[in-house]
């Protein structure tokens, strides 16, 4: 047996045991996830991800497991940005609180499908056609530099979503989640519920996500092994990242531009390529580090000192009326 074929089986072998305990022990009985329990999931998860950058240190050696950590954290940062489109679904849709973690969970497991389909697919389209990686690296700069001057108030119209207006046209559809089921009978006709509606769009969703994060994860590597590991695990702490992150939507409004460079660096480190320059994985390494903690800080920053504004700027008529003499 190969090294690889044993970090294949090891991987194997940690998400079953991982989605069992994280998936199932934890998440079975539990209607309402709790800032403290989606903190430690996601440490969980993260760790995880980390102890799996280690093992294929010892396994596969130091360049394919820096490979691993650096897709690893960009498909992560990315996912983040993915959580703020699915916070607005929720709220779109009025989803209960209660069906959050079952919703989540359907979906999250639809979109490593869909993913595992679109890696193979890009990996065997960019085997067979090479000049692929160039059409890849111009897409990732022009979608970097979109991202980076998109307004962030921009307001989203989720009920303008071809998804939902296909779904509308192609199935009758109800308002109502269905105490949690997918579909209801309403006058012996079968009608699908917001929460069949809501799993539909988080996976739908993830897809469009896919179509910037898989060209990323090939300007780091084209290793089978450094692509389908490193967005799989990314994946699977989505949930317990939106269940970290939705009540501090607003403390993450830069988050977006630090995404926006680590994906117009990438693209353009494959773009140098047709130069014969390439980039050290340990470069690439430091750059989407270092861009992601810049935003999150200066994001962090921002909020806190706009909150402490609003504070200082509280009109007269709540403050306490004092004598005058």
């Amino acid at each position: 047996m190969t090294s690889e074929q044993i970090t294949y089986l090891t991987f194997g072998g940690v998400l079953v045991l991982a989605l069992a305990f994280d998936l199932g022990l934890l998440s079975r009985k539990a209607t309402h996830i709790t800032i403290r329990k989606a903190l430690w999931q996601t440490i969980f998860w993260v760790s995880l991800a980390l102890a799996f950058f280690g093992f294929m240190w010892i396994e596969e050696g130091q360049t394919i497991a820096l490979e691993y950590l650096s897709a690893y954290l960009m498909e992560w940062s990315l996912s983040i940005d993915n959580i703020f489109v699915f916070i607005l679904i929720f709220n779109f849709f009025n989803v209960k609180e209660t069906y959050y973690a079952r919703v989540l969970l359907i979906g999250i497991l639809m979109a490593i499908i869909f993913r595992i389909i679109f890696i193979t697919i890009g990996i065997e389209l960019v085997e067979r056609f090479e000049w692929l990686l160039y059409v890849f690296g111009a897409i990732l700069v022009y979608t970097g530099i979109t991202m980076f001057t998109a307004k962030h108030d921009e307001e989203v119209h989720l009920e303008d979503n071809r998804v939902y207006k296909l779904l509308k046209r192609v199935l009758p559809l109800t308002p109502s989640d269905g105490d949690g089921r997918w579909w209801v009978r309403i006058n012996n006709k079968r009608y699908y519920t917001s929460i069949f509606v809501v799993v539909i769009m988080l996976a739908t969703t993830d897809i469009v996500f896919a179509l910037d994060s898989i060209p990323a994860v090939f300007a780091i590597s084209q290793k089978h092994l450094v692509i389908y590991t490193s967005n799989i695990f990314a994946v699977l702490g989505l949930r317990s990242l939106f269940f970290l992150l939705k009540g501090a939507v607003n403390k993450f409004s830069h988050l977006q531009q630090g995404i926006a460079f680590v994906l117009i660096f990438i693209g353009c480190k494959m773009l140098a390529e047709i130069f014969d320059l390439h980039v050290p994985i340990s470069i690439s390494l430091l750059v989407i580090v270092t861009s992601i903690i810049a935003s999150i800080v200066y994001s962090v920053t921002i909020a806190n000192r706009e909150e402490r504004e609003k504070e200082v700027e509280q009109p007269a008529e709540h403050l306490p009326d004092k004598d005058l003499h």
